[in-house]
């Protein structure tokens, strides 16, 4: 929380004197010259007048000692000092080389060992705000702002501030704890941490830059916070436009990215010309060559292609093929409309989603699906637009190598270090959640199937046509995962010591899912109420009551889940007898869903362009499966 002020409290602490004559006349003779020399302070110890050329001072003016060599590039060193440069209002830490400065550097204070080479101007204007504070709008691309931008924002915080942005008591509540939050952090001026590169830039006007950040051959940044830190530095690459947007922990911005009023989660790659404006972008999310407008990006969301644009949307585990679309604009009253993609959605190629629009949990859609579909309560389906018809493959994900794969590479794809995870993750890709979707759909296709019989060739969900089979596959594959869910919650509650009735309540309703972590509603609620009646008084007690509600998901998930198995088995209480036909069903449960994923796998093989080999490690793979029955 107070990294922003680390820099200047260790200047402040640094022991100044003024310049001895000597020091002025060496100075001189190498062409340095000062407004005023008496307003030149240096450190009183190391500092070394030889190692400054060509330096014009203006106003107040501190400088560290010079004792080391800096590191250009690998195996070529320069001796830190100053060449070629002009500086008003500057504090230089200890053993930097500064030099070609093409302008000015004006109001900054730099730390220890940076380097500063090729850059244009550095400077700090009157009323910096350094992008803190910064008010945008996702979803509703012309909507009031329903996210500010501050240093500890995670995606939670920012779910959370969209979903509950008409209750005006607790965004005033917020928008307080954030103000006074950046009240306290935010410097008097512009800050370079320790360790920074920054090389072949042209202008950098209210940013703070933290330690071991490096900025080669960037176009602008201008009012910006970039959290670097030593365990997750921060890269900013050529031609790199970035303007009132936060950038956090292990992030790059690369290849000409241009980026406006934004916030880029921990470990985000944006690269090669992808354009952004109001978004935000949280944990391990990838992003190249396309554009969001108004999107709110939750950790791992993907996007590659140049065609693709991702406007009015929330995502999260989201992967975007080429050319995906999202009208947002009725061209009526506006580009207003916004829609959700819950958890691990995927739009293929070629994709359109006419907003407003709710896809369920784990979708994939195909086409131009048009009607303003709302699937939440049929999760895991395949949504197929075919000329004038829609159709509807409820659960058919649930079985497909795609899911499989996806499910255990994003744990394996989360390169925050621990020390710098701000966003809360988690993987649970069956959890109270979306099981809880899962329950209300196996209910709907039952009911249609009741409704209709089974002399059917399709049913009708709303817009959609399920074909007979799909409706009766689609009861199989949600069952499979119920008794997936069920079987494996025991067997960790047995694991974990609370085997037996729940010890609380919570959990017991309905659950949410605040981009990335999972909570029940009652939670969020409490939390909710604890904002507006003043029991949480700062950002840091938010953010510790998300970790919180993180830290009891397991008791929360038992809780729901006992209630489930109980409801599922019609049983009243869990006997050893019920234990063992649970875990049976588990098992046979489990054993059936991999037997359709190998089944998929073939599919995918026999169409003649899958390696043998890579078919092979993949079908491996699946043999051991069984390793997770006991």
């Amino acid at each position: 929380m107070l990294t922003h002020l680390s820099g200047q409290l260790k200047k402040r602490s640094m022991q100044y004197r003024s310049l001895t004559f000597e020091e002025i006349e060496t100075l001189e003779k190498n062409s340095c010259w000062a407004e005023d020399w008496n307003r030149v302070e240096v450190s009183e110890d190391g500092f070394q007048a030889k190692f400054f050329h060509r330096v014009m001072f203006y106003g107040d003016i501190r400088l560290g000692c010079c004792q080391k060599n800096v590191e250009i590039t690998k195996d070529f060193f320069k001796h830190s000092g100053i060449n070629d440069a002009t500086l008003r209002n500057v504090t230089v830490g200890n053993d930097c080389l500064i030099e070609k400065v093409g302008n000015y550097i004006n109001n900054y204070t730099i730390g220890d060992d940076c380097l500063i080479s090729n850059i244009s101007v550095m400077e700090t204007t009157e009323g910096a705000s350094y992008g803190e504070g910064n008010l945008i709008s996702v979803l509703n691309e012309v909507g009031d702002g329903n996210v500010i931008l501050f240093h500890d924002l995670n995606s939670q915080f920012a779910a959370f501030m969209v979903k509950h942005f008409n209750d005006k008591d607790l965004k005033n509540a917020i928008r307080r704890l954030v103000s006074e939050e950046i009240a306290r952090t935010n410097p008097e001026r512009g800050t370079i941490g320790n360790n920074v590169k920054i090389v072949n830039t042209k202008e950098i006007t209210n940013t703070v830059i933290q330690d071991d950040c490096e900025i080669s051959g960037a176009s602008r940044l201008s009012d910006c916070t970039i959290l670097s830190s030593e365990n997750a530095s921060v890269y900013i690459g050529t031609g790199v436009i970035c303007e009132n947007s936060i950038i956090s922990d292990g992030s790059s911005i690369v290849n000409s990215v241009k980026m406006q009023d934004c916030f880029v989660g921990e470990a985000c790659q944006i690269a090669n010309g992808f354009t952004a404006s109001q978004s935000v972008f949280f944990a391990n999310s990838f992003m190249a060559n396309g554009e969001a407008c108004a999107a709110f990006c939750g950790p791992f969301c993907a996007s590659h292609h140049k065609s693709s644009l991702l406007i009015g949307g929330m995502f999260s585990f989201y992967n975007a093929g080429s050319g995906t679309n999202f009208s947002n604009h009725a061209y009526k009253m506006g580009p207003m409309h916004w829609g959700i993609l819950e958890r691990g959605t995927k739009t293929a190629s070629g994709s359109y989603l006419l907003m407003p629009a709710t896809i369920g949990t784990f979708s994939v859609c195909f086409g131009k699906l048009m009607h303003h579909p709302n699937t939440t309560a049929l999760p895991f389906s395949y949504l197929i637009a075919e000329a004038d018809k829609m159709f509807l493959v409820p659960g058919r994900n649930i079985t497909t190598v795609g899911l499989y794969r996806d499910i255990r590479k994003w744990p394996k794809r989360d390169m925050r270090p621990q020390q710098s995870q701000k966003s809360i993750v988690n993987f649970d890709w069956l959890s109270p959640f979306s099981v809880g979707e899962i329950l209300r759909g196996k209910k709907i296709l039952e009911n249609l199937r009741q409704a209709s019989g089974d002399n059917v060739s399709s049913y009708n969900y709303h817009e959609y046509v399920i074909n007979a089979s799909s409706l009766r596959k689609g009861i199989k594959y949600y069952d499979i995962a119920l008794r997936i869910y069920m079987g494996a919650v025991l067997k960790r509650a047995h694991k974990r010591g609370f085997f037996g009735k729940p010890e609380t309540e919570t959990g017991t309703g309905r659950w949410d899912d605040l981009s990335g972590l999972l909570l029940p509603v009652s939670e969020e609620q409490r939390l909710i109420d604890d904002i507006k009646n003043g029991s949480l008084e700062t950002i840091q007690e938010v953010i510790d009551r998300f970790c919180e509600i993180n830290d009891n998901y397991r008791v929360y998930q038992w809780a729901w889940t006992y209630r489930l198995i109980l409801e599922y088995y019609g049983i009243t209480e869990i006997t050893d007898e019920d234990d063992a036909r649970i875990k049976n069903d588990y098992i046979e449960a489990r054993r059936a869903w991999i037997a359709e994923i190998r089944k998929d796998a073939e599919k995918e093989y026999e169409m003649g362009d899958v390696d043998r080999e890579v078919f092979e490690s993949f079908v491996n793979s699946l043999d051991h499966e069984i390793d997770f029955e006991n």
